[in-house]
């Protein structure tokens, strides 16, 4: 059983994965041969003809503050109107102008409350706590597999009525992915509570059986639903930030009004014109990652640690002392994420690389607990 939803979130800032180049600097270590296993991203790099396209761009004129171009690209690829979709600097803008657009100030009932679906990434709280939301967390329990009890789910929807409902599908860090019906029964929920059901799926495109959250959108409850995705992901294009929102026109132009002026830059608008028209690119990026992250869970559970399953890109690992470990392969230039910042201080959050890359991870752990032990 999932635990009901309890204390309001204390205030924070979110953690990131991502190497620091002060770190670099502190370790004395080459940023070319350094590994980041902390993001999760497409392990094949940005697609064929990127630069090429990049070089195109007039970087003397301003960019298309509507992303006409790259919306239509979207909107055919995805077979919704233009109306119903909306460019962001990366998925995490996306987050900062839904918390801005659906939390106000304090009413008699107090302040507006969000809930978010536990452990998860931290932008979330950290994008309404600064609107000035309460928090509520459904966590999910270790014992269950890191699934949530979806009757306590929808019983808190009902009795919160909070204006967002953040759901992370598949869940960063845990690499849990709901099913069709389990995700149309919480949109139904929200529909109920008046709430809006933020479905992120940043992660859905490397997802071996994954399932088309966009139908969705269209049913009964669809106006209480918005899909986040995240092309800096799916592309590799990390440099550029680049994400989009598909939801309901009405949804699309509370965002938008929000949305300063050429918040999306021409480089960024035209690598997701350039990532849309290779059709190839994502199945070759699933198949890359199926056939390291098998290979890392099977390496790593060999070696002594244990693997979670995982749906999605990056593998949560019980190490022990996250943090520690952490240490350990940062000193051999590979970058992990330790987890305490989602509350799980024993647990590394590790991005899929490619197999040469997941082949040198798998040797450094290794060579840390013939020399070290796991601990």
């Amino acid at each position: 059983m999932s635990e009901p939803v309890g204390e309001i979130a204390s205030a924070r800032r979110p953690v990131h994965g991502g190497i620091r180049p002060a770190q670099l600097r502190q370790l004395g270590l080459d940023p070319a041969e350094a590994l980041d296993f902390s993001a999760s991203v497409s392990p094949l790099g940005p697609p064929e003809g990127l630069w090429d396209a990049l070089k195109r761009v007039d970087l003397g004129a301003y960019p298309d503050p509507e992303c006409l171009e790259l919306r239509e690209y979207l909107a055919d690829h995805h077979g919704v109107g233009i109306e119903n979709l909306l460019v962001g600097n990366g998925s995490t803008e996306l987050i900062h102008l839904l918390a801005r657009a659906y939390i106000s100030g304090p009413s008699s009932n107090g302040w507006p409350r969000v809930l978010q679906f536990s452990p998860t990434y931290g932008e979330y709280a950290g994008a309404c706590e600064l609107a000035g939301a309460e928090v509520l967390e459904l966590q999910a329990r270790r014992e269950d597999d890191f699934s949530w009890d979806l009757d306590a789910a929808e019983d808190a929807i009902l009795r919160e009525s909070p204006a967002l409902i953040f759901l992370c599908n598949p869940n960063n860090p845990t690499g849990v992915y709901l099913d069709r019906q389990q995700v149309s029964r919480l949109c139904d929920a929200a529909a109920k509570a008046n709430s809006l059901l933020v479905l992120d799926e940043a992660y859905v495109n490397f997802v071996e059986d994954r399932w088309d959250a966009l139908p969705l959108l269209a049913a009964e409850s669809g106006s209480n639903l918005a899909l986040l995705r995240s092309m800096t992901k799916d592309y590799a294009l990390t440099g550029l930030r680049l994400g989009y929102v598909a939801a309901a026109p009405e949804i699309v132009r509370r965002l938008a009004a929000l949305q300063p002026d050429w918040s999306v830059n021409a480089l960024a608008q035209a690598a997701g014109v350039v990532a849309l028209e290779d059709e190839d690119y994502l199945p070759r990026a699933r198949q890359a990652v199926n056939a390291s992250r098998d290979f890392l869970t099977r390496e790593l559970n060999a070696a002594g640690l244990c693997v979670l399953p995982s749906a999605a890109n990056f593998l949560l690992v019980e190490a022990g002392a996250g943090a520690k470990w952490r240490e350990r392969l940062m000193s051999r230039g590979m970058f992990v994420r330790d987890c305490a910042s989602f509350g799980l201080p024993d647990c590394i959050r590790i991005g899929i690389r490619s197999m040469p890359d997941c082949q040198r991870l798998a040797e450094a752990v290794r060579q840390e607990i013939e020399e070290h032990g796991n601990s």
